[in-house]
């Protein structure tokens, strides 16, 4: 038989099509692309379109820019994350989250220089573009998932109340003030008798009609609706001039193409507020991401949404814009509208291109308090008190975790606040992997199998016996925990034990210190009159713990060597000896064995 060889060449640049083909997902799709989706894909990017541009107004002015940029991020964030990004519907724009975090953190380095406050958003978002890109080449995509869901639920739940906050002083037509969060309570309780009933009224009827539409018209673009209403009134009616503060011009036409200046004192600013941002526009974009891919029925690649990100941000931080990312509401929009690709983001950035170039005088009269109404009813979702009362029944200390969260937020700040996140997820799961479940083991009544007598009481102690299962690998930042659980048992036990018997069926893995620790283990029983024998280690562990000569010390090793078998021996090992014995007495401990540390 003569064998077809295909030519090394061949096979490098077959190789080399599927890496580009993956690193540019439009190469995929676009193959695929079908003429009757176009229809969809156009009204879905107008849709958005129409959804984004009163967002983003809002958006900018919570971080404190001129509201033109943050049509600027839905322009180039969405234009650019279709090209690299691994989502077919998520849209790319900027959120609540990440604009507060911008307005209060660059606050304090621009110093009142309102064009050092853009340079510095927009160099945030440059190297929020080149930590995805240096994330994406690590494959570090999966650190995310270190980042706990409670710790997160309560940060959102933090945030929202602190961007509501900034809102309620345009809500009320006074001026607000104040750095912290309780100090702005204060400020804002001072100036209540100063209310501009006028503008409460109006901004009050503004939320009256975000609410209803979220409730009876979703995925409509209700805010557009709702922005014309406002500059209609106070156009054509005598209600603008009772002393409403608004938008006024914007500039015509699109952004131009510049690169921020760069003042070396700044970098120390920026680099926690980058990293800040990178973590809240990637946990929220794939969250987002993951929800409507699973609703579609495809899959996401989250190590390329990296990519995406870094993509999107790079293209706002050229274009006079500040970090973006992708968030569950406007992707719905999108959902809802239609959108079978990327295509659709494409058309909203030419509609929000159009706009730019010929309809940005109508915004002139939008009244401040209608971007504060939409801020307010944007965080509204942060705040998920359905999954709060979930939590709270499951595991109260779940739940006092998010609180924790929640409070520092509050005390500390929303940069801060990523920060604690972040740092307290780390130590969470520290201590529960140096903590694991040592469960004691019972036997099932009328049966031959043991389990859990924490969770099954009515199981049966076999007296002189201690049975252990680790719930966890055995390694060397949790051995400790284990040697002294299991002589604390070994104390508090109403009978002399003279048995010790160790489950690893729930230990994938085991290292040498974990070895060590049960060979250490062994001996100090044996000078107290008991032994030990290890069962159910997995393959791996076996060969740690043979090689560690604990074989030889504590017998066979196998994996067929059950629990109930080690009972059985010992029971008629113990019938069979005489009560006078000689042997060391049961239970004795030597000095100093199984001493807390």
């Amino acid at each position: 038989m003569v064998e077809e060889h295909v030519p090394i060449v061949e096979v490098e640049n077959k190789s080399s099509a599927r890496g580009w083909r993956a690193i540019l997902p439009p190469a995929q799709w676009l193959s695929g692309y079908q003429l009757q989706w176009l229809s969809s894909d156009i009204v879905a990017g107008v849709t958005l379109a129409a959804y984004g541009i009163p967002v983003s107004l809002a958006y900018a002015t919570l971080a404190s820019l001129p509201p033109e940029y943050g049509i600027y991020c839905y322009l180039a964030g969405g234009m650019f994350y279709a090209l690299f990004g691994s989502s077919r519907q998520l849209a790319i724009g900027p959120t609540s989250a990440i604009s507060m975090l911008v307005g209060v953190t660059v606050a304090d380095m621009a110093g009142g220089d309102p064009a050092r406050f853009a340079s510095i958003a927009a160099l945030t978002a440059i190297l929020v573009a080149v930590m995805c890109v240096l994330a994406w080449i690590l494959r570090l995509s999966s650190l995310v998932n270190f980042i706990s869901e409670t710790i997160l639920l309560g940060f959102k739940a933090g945030a929202a109340l602190t961007i509501a906050l900034t809102q309620l002083p345009k809500l009320f037509g006074v001026k607000g003030g104040g750095e912290q969060f309780f100090e702005r309570i204060v400020i804002l309780a001072g100036q209540l008798p100063d209310t501009h009933f006028v503008v409460l009224v109006f901004g009050m009827g503004a939320l009256v009609l975000l609410l209803l539409g979220e409730k009876f018209l979703p995925g409509r673009p209700v805010a557009l609706f709702v922005v014309v209403l406002s500059i209609v009134l106070l156009t054509v009616t005598p209600v603008g001039e009772m002393g409403f503060k608004v938008v006024g011009t914007l500039p015509r036409g699109l952004p131009e193409f510049r690169l921020p200046g760069l003042r070396v004192r700044d970098v120390d600013g920026i680099v926690p507020l980058a990293f800040a941002c990178l973590l809240l526009s990637y946990v929220e974009s794939v969250s987002a991401a993951r929800a409507i891919a699973q609703k579609n029925g495809y899959e996401i690649d989250p190590r390329q949404e990296l990519l995406g990100l870094g993509a999107a941000n790079l293209a706002v931080g050229f274009f006079h814009g500040y970090p973006v990312a992708g968030g569950l509401s406007q992707s719905s929009v999108n959902d809802k509208a239609g959108a079978r690709t990327p295509l659709a983001l494409v058309f909203a950035s030419v509609t929000i291109g159009i706009c730019l170039m010929f309809l940005t005088g109508l915004l002139t009269n939008l009244p401040n308090v209608v971007l504060a109404a939409i801020v307010l009813v944007a965080v509204k979702g942060l705040v998920d008190i359905r999954e709060l009362r979930h939590v709270w029944r499951v595991s109260r200390y779940e739940f006092l975790v998010a609180m924790v969260a929640f409070a520092a937020v509050l005390l500390l700040g929303i940069l801060k606040g990523v920060i604690f996140a972040v740092l307290a997820s780390m130590l969470l799961l520290i201590r529960r992997a140096a903590h694991p479940h040592v469960a004691i083991l019972g036997r099932i009544p009328g049966t031959h199998r043991y389990s859990d007598t924490e969770r099954h009481p009515d199981n049966e102690d076999i007296s002189g016996v201690l049975m252990f299962r680790v719930e966890a690998s055995l390694l060397y930042f949790n051995i400790e925990h284990v040697r002294e659980t299991v002589w604390e048992r070994i104390r508090s036990s109403p009978t002399p034990i003279r048995l010790v018997i160790c489950d690893l069926s729930s230990s994938p893995t085991v290292d040498i210190a974990g070895a060590r620790m049960l060979a250490t283990l062994h001996a100090d029983l044996v000078k107290g009159g008991m032994r030990l024998r290890v069962i159910a280690a997995h393959a791996h562990a076996r060969d740690i713990l043979r090689a560690e000569g604990l074989e030889q010390q504590v017998g066979d090793l196998g994996r067929r060597v059950s629990v109930d078998d080690v009972v059985e021996t010992f029971l008629r090992e113990l019938d069979a000896k005489s009560v006078t014995s000689a042997e060391p007495a049961p239970g004795m401990l030597p000095p100093g064995a199984g001493t807390l540390a």
